[in-house]
């Protein structure tokens, strides 16, 4: 097998493995997928076990989180390793972001992509990557909506890689970052619908 499909193949697969799921269902016998909004994310976990099991919640929450991002990063830091070029990158991030949010492992079913599309951004883009989530985070505490706070969060990331990378090194195109934001905003459609029905949930 070619070596780029191989890592393309693997960045999916790897990106697909459902840790908010894995993690909840493994510690507190809960699953994510039948509670709450039914998302795998860090943010249905924290909702969920805030319920089912508050003496793991804050744990698991971060630990979905971090597990999610790290995915995204360990496929793309081996390709690099192997002198992958920003091309070959760049499409490992978008597989990435695809794998976690139409994961084969359920279905093609998955979370929304924030904390995978955060890790494969700081490998590709890390000052846009720190901003967005400087910006995710500040609103989540503000706003205590966190679908609102991550989609604040994408817009962030797209103004600043055009004023600090008006040009995207060796690739010449924000293409990657676009399409990218197009699968976090495409999976955050109900979340837009319940927000201007006024009946998303916050965070507490």
């Amino acid at each position: 097998m070619d070596l780029n499909i191989a890592l393309y193949l693997t960045a999916y697969l790897v990106a697909g493995v459902p840790f908010g799921f894995i993690l909840a269902k493994l510690f507190a016998g809960v699953d994510v997928r039948k509670e709450g909004s039914g998302n795998i994310g860090a943010t249905n976990v924290l909702r969920v076990l805030k319920d089912k099991a508050p003496h793991l919640a804050k744990k698991l929450t971060i630990a979905t989180f971090a597990l999610d991002a790290t995915k995204g990063i360990i496929v793309m830091l081996i390709a690099k390793a192997l002198g992958a070029d920003d091309n070959i990158l760049w499409t490992l991030a978008v597989l990435s972001v695809l794998g976690h949010c139409f994961s084969p492992f359920l279905g093609f079913e998955g979370g929304k992509g924030v904390a995978t599309g955060f890790g494969v951004l700081l490998v590709m883009l890390p000052i846009e990557a720190i901003i967005a989530m400087a910006v995710w985070y500040i609103a989540g505490k503000v706003l205590k909506i966190s679908s609102l706070s991550s989609l604040i969060g994408l817009g962030a990331l797209i103004a600043s890689s055009y004023i600090i990378h008006p040009t995207i090194p060796e690739i010449y195109t924000h293409a990657p970052v676009w399409i990218i934001a197009f699968i976090i905003f495409y999976k955050h459609i109900p979340n837009i619908v319940r927000l201007f029905k006024k009946e998303e949930k916050k965070v507490v």
